[in-house]
């Protein structure tokens, strides 16, 4: 009775982890993925096993495809309603400053910065779906959507400091940053693309030592450089994980 029981917790534990998949595959497999749970949680048992140690190896499992599943259906909608979305989400980031003038009465941004604002969201967002649809691999995906991010940031942070007439971040990382986006665009193969992002994390220690030997700011430079440093290189694993993954 007690085994029975222990079975009956483990199932609707899994049958809550499966509420995770999209509705169309868990309306389709659902029932036997939980049949199939059920009869190794009785095999375990018979066999003298624990199922907790099924249970985390189940887990981890059903994590990974349901990932891989949620991705296939962002694949599956078409590309103009992806990009519908995508400004959809830029119009609402717009609407932050806007709002936060209309209760300040603070003039922060004006038309020429929502504008430039508006084309580096959307374009980042467009680069992404051009790129990472380019392979149905989360960690490809993951790998694009940090890279993109890290271009993104950068480029924002660039203008941001040109705009004040501060040079002392200023057009230095614009190299970093064409490496960055190149790397994204022109090489869309993932080992290729890890070389590359490999390539553009050295650019951008070549540039943090210059940017603290020409300004002495070494703290803040090494900070700012540092986090990232650490995005291209979370890229470039991601990347070479997709290439493993591949073969």
């Amino acid at each position: 009775m007690g085994n029975k029981h222990s079975v009956e917790r483990y199932l609707r534990l899994y049958a809550v982890l499966l509420r995770l998949y999209p509705k169309p595959f868990r309306d389709r497999f659902g029932e036997g993925m939980k049949q199939t749970f059920r009869d190794l949680c009785r095999e375990r048992i018979v066999a003298g096993k624990t199922l907790p140690g099924l249970l985390i190896r189940v887990l981890n499992d059903t994590l990974v495809g349901i990932a891989k599943e949620r991705v296939a259906q962002m694949r599956e909608q078409s590309f103009t309603k992806r990009m519908a979305v995508w400004g959809m989400l830029v119009a609402c980031m717009l609407l932050i400053p806007l709002v936060a003038m209309q209760f300040t009465g603070e003039v922060v941004w004006n038309l020429t910065d929502f504008v430039v604002a508006g084309i580096l969201l959307f374009g980042a967002g467009l680069v992404y779906e051009l790129v990472s649809s380019r392979r149905n691999s989360l960690a490809y995906r993951m790998a694009v959507g940090i890279a993109v991010a890290a271009a993104l940031l950068l480029t924002w942070m660039d203008l941001a400091l040109a705009t004040e007439g501060d040079n002392s971040g200023g057009l230095i990382y614009v190299g970093v940053v064409v490496l960055g986006i190149g790397a994204v665009i022109t090489r869309l193969r993932p080992r290729g693309m890890a070389r590359a992002l490999f390539a553009t994390a050295v650019a951008q220690v070549v540039v943090a030592v210059v940017a603290m030997v020409a300004w002495g700011q070494y703290v803040e430079f090494t900070v700012l450089n540092g986090f990232f440093i650490a995005l291209w290189v979370a890229s470039a694993l991601l990347f070479r994980r997709a290439s493993a993954t591949a073969l």
